[in-house]
């Protein structure tokens, strides 16, 4: 069997529930009955494992554990506990885990960040989506707190073991590195001072790019696992280079997850990313530098930014990313009367899913390489009521990006530009306002919105009234006029906050593997 037919059997079989009729023939396990969701036309039935399939299950975990410590090289220090456990206990599992995780509050925060870009709609509600979106896309989790790998009692029993082999690997890593504190290093709180923000933006980008090594690895032993499992013992992904990149295309078929299908793109895209992504990026430090560098070494020496995911050639040569920096406009912003809210950097990983939503995919493709550099400040109206916390009209933002070229920036500027109608209803330019063809004016309900456009540098201001945001600009833009020579960020820092949409992928990371990256 050739690797894509492994990948098509595999496709074929899927994760979660079938309908009905498919499982009223499949002769195994316990069928619940078929219950019509809301909003649904069809129903579906799930097949839960008997009390002898789980059991067999578990008899094999040894081995598997085994397969993945030599597929990976990662030692085996202790044993991991398992167990399985039902749809109930994983919908209260997940809403412990959600009220709990950090990176979770945190996201409720930025949700208004998010929406304040436009990348979310002002009226989508994030928690209950988010919550919906797990439950139909789990397929089995570690928790690194237990230390004890959870399956789930109505996968079927044929989908299990890849399963259990890519949550293994998890296991594994934590007896490597301890993932509850190498993955959970997060500044809590929000910045006060000029001296705040940029430790938040030199330490940002990060648990992005650490999620995509996690998944990234657990998907070579998954990979590796399902084609010993299909007929190639002793072959793997080194073997199948493509097979990373046929994974990677078959992950866009949501075909099978009405949820995922109807996510807002931000919301897909930071699902994904870790396993297609980080796969890729793990495939190319195993076929350059062979399995212990692969996993040991990068857990040992991770990527700081999703701009070294994206690009492996960057992690591998220590190649320094630009860090824009932030000047004191903490008085600025007081007199003004404004409060902190959120600062962090806009990176690759942004640029893409930005671009992608306001342009299409063919030039976030093309514009996210040329990215050079971003950072994004909200602050929050100290006046505003209770009520008005709760919408964007309370914050008001800036964000400046730099570009490999003139051109890429002015194609990031006017694709930005063109979105603003979607953003704002009853938006107005104020072109008597602007102070040459690169400059961009406009009011709206929510205040002032300028862009400007400066050789490699694009300028956003969305709330701040003109005046002022000319003034955050020019201090933004002498705080880095010498970026190009002055401070970097290297590639060996810890982890910390995150940067634009990272919280989305490390939150959504931390509930387990998702059904839609195992195609």
């Amino acid at each position: 069997m050739t690797w894509q037919r492994v990948l098509a059997a595999w496709m074929l079989v899927g994760i979660g529930a079938v309908t009905a009729g498919a499982q009223a023939n499949s002769g195994s396990g316990k069928v619940t009955p078929p219950v019509l969701q809301p909003g649904n036309t069809t129903v579906t039935a799930e097949t839960i494992l008997t009390p002898r399939q789980e059991k067999t299950l578990l008899s094999d975990e040894d081995e598997i554990l085994h397969f993945v410590s030599k597929d990976t090289l990662l030692p085996i220090k202790s044993p991991v506990k398992c167990r399985f456990i039902s749809r109930d206990a994983v919908a209260k599992e997940l809403r412990k885990k959600f009220d709990e995780d950090k990176g979770a509050k945190r996201l409720e925060r930025s949700e208004l960040v998010l929406k304040k870009f436009g990348l979310l709609d002002p009226d989508f509600k994030m928690r209950p989506f988010l919550l919906s979106l797990l439950t139909e896309q789990i397929a089995g989790f570690y928790d690194n707190k237990t230390k004890q790998m959870n399956l789930l009692d109505w996968v079927p029993i044929d989908e299990q073991k890849p399963v259990m082999a890519h949550e293994l690997t998890h296991a594994l890593q934590d007896q490597k590195v301890g993932l509850e504190k190498w993955g959970d290093q997060e500044i809590e709180g929000v910045a006060k001072n000029v001296s705040e923000d940029n430790r938040h933006i030199a330490t940002d980008d990060t648990d992005t790019a650490r999620e995509a090594v996690l998944e990234g690895q657990a998907m070579v032993s998954f990979a590796d696992y399902l084609l010993a499992e299909n007929g190639h013992p002793g072959e793997t992904l080194k073997d199948f280079p493509q097979m990373a990149q046929e994974l990677e295309a078959n992950a866009g078929d949501m075909s099978d997850s009405p949820v995922l299908s109807r996510a807002p793109l931000v919301l897909q895209e930071s699902l994904l990313f870790p396993y297609t992504s980080g796969l890729a990026f793990e495939q190319t430090i195993l076929l350059k530098n062979g399995t212990e560098r692969a996993f040991a070494g990068v857990l040992e020496a991770p990527p700081s930014s999703s701009y070294e995911i994206m690009t492996p050639q960057a992690y591998l040569h220590n190649q320094p990313v630009p860090l824009m920096t932030l000047p004191d406009i903490h008085p600025m912003l007081k007199d003004a009367g404004y409060e902190p809210y959120d600062v962090g950097v806009m990176g690759e990983l942004d640029v893409r899913m930005t671009a992608e939503l306001f342009g299409g995919r063919p030039l976030a493709e093309a514009l996210a390489p040329e990215w050079d550099g971003g950072i994004y400040y909200a602050a929050q109206r100290r006046n505003a009521t209770s009520a008005e916390k709760d919408t964007t009209a309370s914050l008001a933002l800036l964000y400046s990006s730099r570009w490999k070229n003139e051109d890429s920036a002015r194609s990031f500027f006017e694709v930005f530009e063109q979105e603003l109608p979607r953003q704002y209803d009853g938006l107005k330019r104020r072109q008597s306002d602007e102070k040459d063809e690169n400059e961009r004016v406009y009011s709206t309900r929510e205040g002032d919105i300028i862009l400007s456009l400066e050789g490699r540098t694009v300028w956003v201001s969305e709330g701040f009234h003109l005046a002022m945001a000319r003034k955050l600009r020019n201090a933004v833009n002498a705080a880095n006029v010498s970026l190009g020579t002055g401070p970097v960020m290297q590639a060996r820092i810890s982890r910390a906050d995150h940067d634009l949409v990272g919280g989305l992928v490390d939150t959504i990371g931390h509930f387990g593997i998702m059904k839609a990256a195992l195609r």
